[in-house]
């Protein structure tokens, strides 16, 4: 039986309105495939008879493989937000690497993928379409699991310590809001510029002041829809920005809206 990991907390935009229209969940990897993937992720709905719903989202700075009939593909980074119009009725079956670790499957710098989307055929030449047949036979979430990971030890790769040290870094830019500034990495990791930026570009596929910026906007939206009213300015300096226009536009040029428009957006 697949083990659970439970709901997206983050990254989901207007997750409340999400959650009523599709159903989203997630699992752990295997032991042996958890170094590289952070988890298995389904996204399901039922739409028949009912208006499209654009499903947006601010992407992780991870690859994703992305299984859905007719239309499989591998995902790399997105660096603006991520949109897909939900209808009819339809389930995708996702598997997100962790960041860094899609690098030793395809063994190219990951910039190359960045903002695009490429068939699986170019991370191995099975029959893909027959593997997404077998997927999609299965109605249990442990079945296609499993399909998944015989798959994928088929051609797994030895852990790179990268991984981890990326992991680290990323996983702190996430949880400690006083990381402003890639000097800050710098210092706390003793890494030089230069080769931590070359370090994310080839096997994250962006760079370590973008990771920044993407964990601070995605807390900003989570607390939008959960507080319902936010001081901007306050939050802006609170975020490290050095006004609220700078903020403002951070925030339109990810999201494509005001904060005050995505506010609104959220009720």
């Amino acid at each position: 039986m697949a083990k659970e990991k439970g709901k997206p907390t983050r990254g989901v935009l207007r997750q409340n309105k999400a959650n009523l229209i599709a159903k989203h969940n997630r699992y752990f990897a295997s032991t042996k495939l958890d170094y590289f993937i952070e988890h298995y992720w389904t996204v399901s709905w039922d739409l028949s008879g009912k208006e499209p719903y654009l499903a947006e989202t601010l992407p992780y700075p991870s690859v994703h493989i992305v299984f859905e009939k007719g239309n499989s593909k591998i995902f790399g980074v997105t660096r603006g937000r991520f949109s897909t119009l939900l209808k009819d009725k339809g389930s995708v079956f996702g598997i997100k690497f962790r960041p860094g670790g899609f690098y030793p499957f395809f063994q190219k710098s990951i910039s190359s993928l960045t903002d695009k989307t490429f068939p699986i055929s170019e991370l191995t030449n099975e029959d893909n379409l027959l593997l997404e047949t077998e997927i999609f036979q299965k109605e249990d979430e442990g079945d296609r699991i499993k399909i998944i990971e015989t798959w994928l030890e088929k051609i797994l790769p030895e852990p790179d310590p990268k991984i981890t040290l990326i992991n680290t870094i990323i996983d702190r830019i996430k949880e400690d809001r006083t990381i402003q500034s890639v000097e800050q990495i710098t210092k706390l990791y003793s890494i030089q510029l230069r080769n931590l930026q070359r370090l994310f570009q080839e096997y994250v596929g962006v760079s370590p002041k973008w990771v920044i910026q993407r964990f601070r906007i995605q807390e900003v939206a989570e607390r939008m829809e959960k507080e319902k009213s936010i001081q901007f300015a306050e939050l802006a300096l609170d975020l490290g920005y050095y006004d609220q226009a700078h903020f403002i536009k951070d925030f339109k040029n990810t999201i494509g809206l005001s904060p005050e428009e995505y506010l609104h957006s959220t009720k």
